[in-house]
């Protein structure tokens, strides 16, 4: 067990291993917050991959892109059901693989097919490159999709000179059961979480979908003060095109990202000397004199406007604006009290007679 993301509050928006995710969080003392943007579901209809592996039966591909591990399996036992697994991996066998990251890859060499290149970053942009500088005029490229069309990479091969085959094999959907994330959304506008996870690019489009009329309130939280923490590069760039400041691990791997995350939320700590105690603020709790001390939203929030201005008075008005709407300047002393008593520790919070509160720095 490990107390370095003790006091944090960490949003997963992951469906397919999400426990995976929360689990590794956990033991690393973070609270974690389950709300699935997406799920993965097989295609209803399987005509248009029946379609599509026809397709690259009758006019074999020059170059095969697999995007991820999950489509390549899935695509090869669909063909399995069919009978067609055999033929297909004879024509894949000849094509130019590239494997757009572990994965993949690893799907590919399980079918016992042998790839010849993956990009550095994971990055669409990147397979572009190279293969417009190897060359696609009148070549067959296949796509294995991930969960989405990729108009983007298909039109820049495509005017490159290449024929497309897309090749569906998953798409998404939204959760079923959709309160989780609206939940995180109300956190995330709130700022009641440090952090929010993602591991692909369409649950960042499905977070701000379900966040509805209250979308740019997200992006902003996530801008000034809610981390976004991302697998990779292509799961980063939505965010990064709105402008949110993105970390990402080199490598796009579940450990990786939470050791980034591990080494950033604890940097976001405050730590000041207070009445004689030694008072951090880590995300939603309190470390006094080393000892975690839990809080509730409102006297958290009254902290960390305190916090702000260390040593200066914070009038009762002013730390109302920190509560939610419709609390009167009782509120702010009854999360006060509740403050005191969380804290445990006599001479933090200083009331100044007609004035307010303030944290009395050593």
């Amino acid at each position: 067990m490990s107390d370095e993301l003790s006091g944090f509050t960490i949003g997963v928006t992951a469906d397919r291993r999400r426990d995976e995710l929360a689990a590794l969080l956990e033991r690393r003392g973070a609270r974690v917050v389950l709300a699935p943007a997406l799920r993965i579901v097989p295609l209803a209809d399987d005509t248009e991959l029946r379609a599509a592996t026809r397709a690259c039966l009758d006019n074999p591909p020059d170059v095969l892109v697999a995007n991820t591990g999950i489509g390549m399996r899935g695509w090869l036992e669909a063909a399995e059901g069919w009978g067609l697994a055999e033929p297909l991996r004879a024509v894949l066998a000849g094509a130019y693989i590239v494997t757009r990251g572990p994965k993949a890859r690893g799907a590919i060499r399980a079918a016992g097919l042998h790839d010849q290149w993956s990009p550095a970053s994971e990055s669409c942009e990147e397979v572009i490159d190279h293969l417009r500088a190897r060359g696609v005029g009148g070549q067959i490229v296949a796509m294995q999709l991930h969960g989405e069309r990729q108009p983007e990479c298909s039109a820049a091969l495509a005017a490159a000179g290449a024929s497309i085959i897309e090749v569906p094999v998953y798409r998404w959907a939204p959760p079923t059961d959709p309160a989780p994330l609206h939940r995180l959304v109300d956190l995330v506008t709130g700022r009641l979480v440090d952090a929010v996870t993602f591991t692909s690019a369409p649950a960042v489009a499905a977070l701000l979908r379900a966040a509805g009329t209250n979308g740019d309130a997200v992006l902003e939280s996530l801008r000034t003060g809610v981390l976004a923490a991302c697998v990779g590069p292509v799961t980063a760039a939505p965010l990064r095109r709105h402008g949110v400041p993105v970390i990402a691990p080199g490598r796009a791997r579940l450990g990786a990202l939470v050791r980034t995350i591990v080494d950033e939320l604890p940097r976001r700590a405050v730590s000041l000397k207070v009445g004689g105690h030694l008072l951090t603020l880590r995300g939603h709790a309190a470390v006094i004199d080393g000892e975690l001390r839990p809080l509730a939203p409102a006297p958290m929030a009254v902290l960390r406007a305190l916090a702000q201005t260390p040593g200066r008075v914070q009038s009762r008005a002013a730390l109302l604006r920190t509560l939610p709407r419709g609390a009167d300047e009782h509120a702010v002393e009854m999360a006060v009290a509740r403050l005191r008593a969380g804290l445990g520790a006599p001479g933090v919070i200083q009331t100044v007679v007609k004035r307010g509160y303030r944290l009395p720095i050593d």
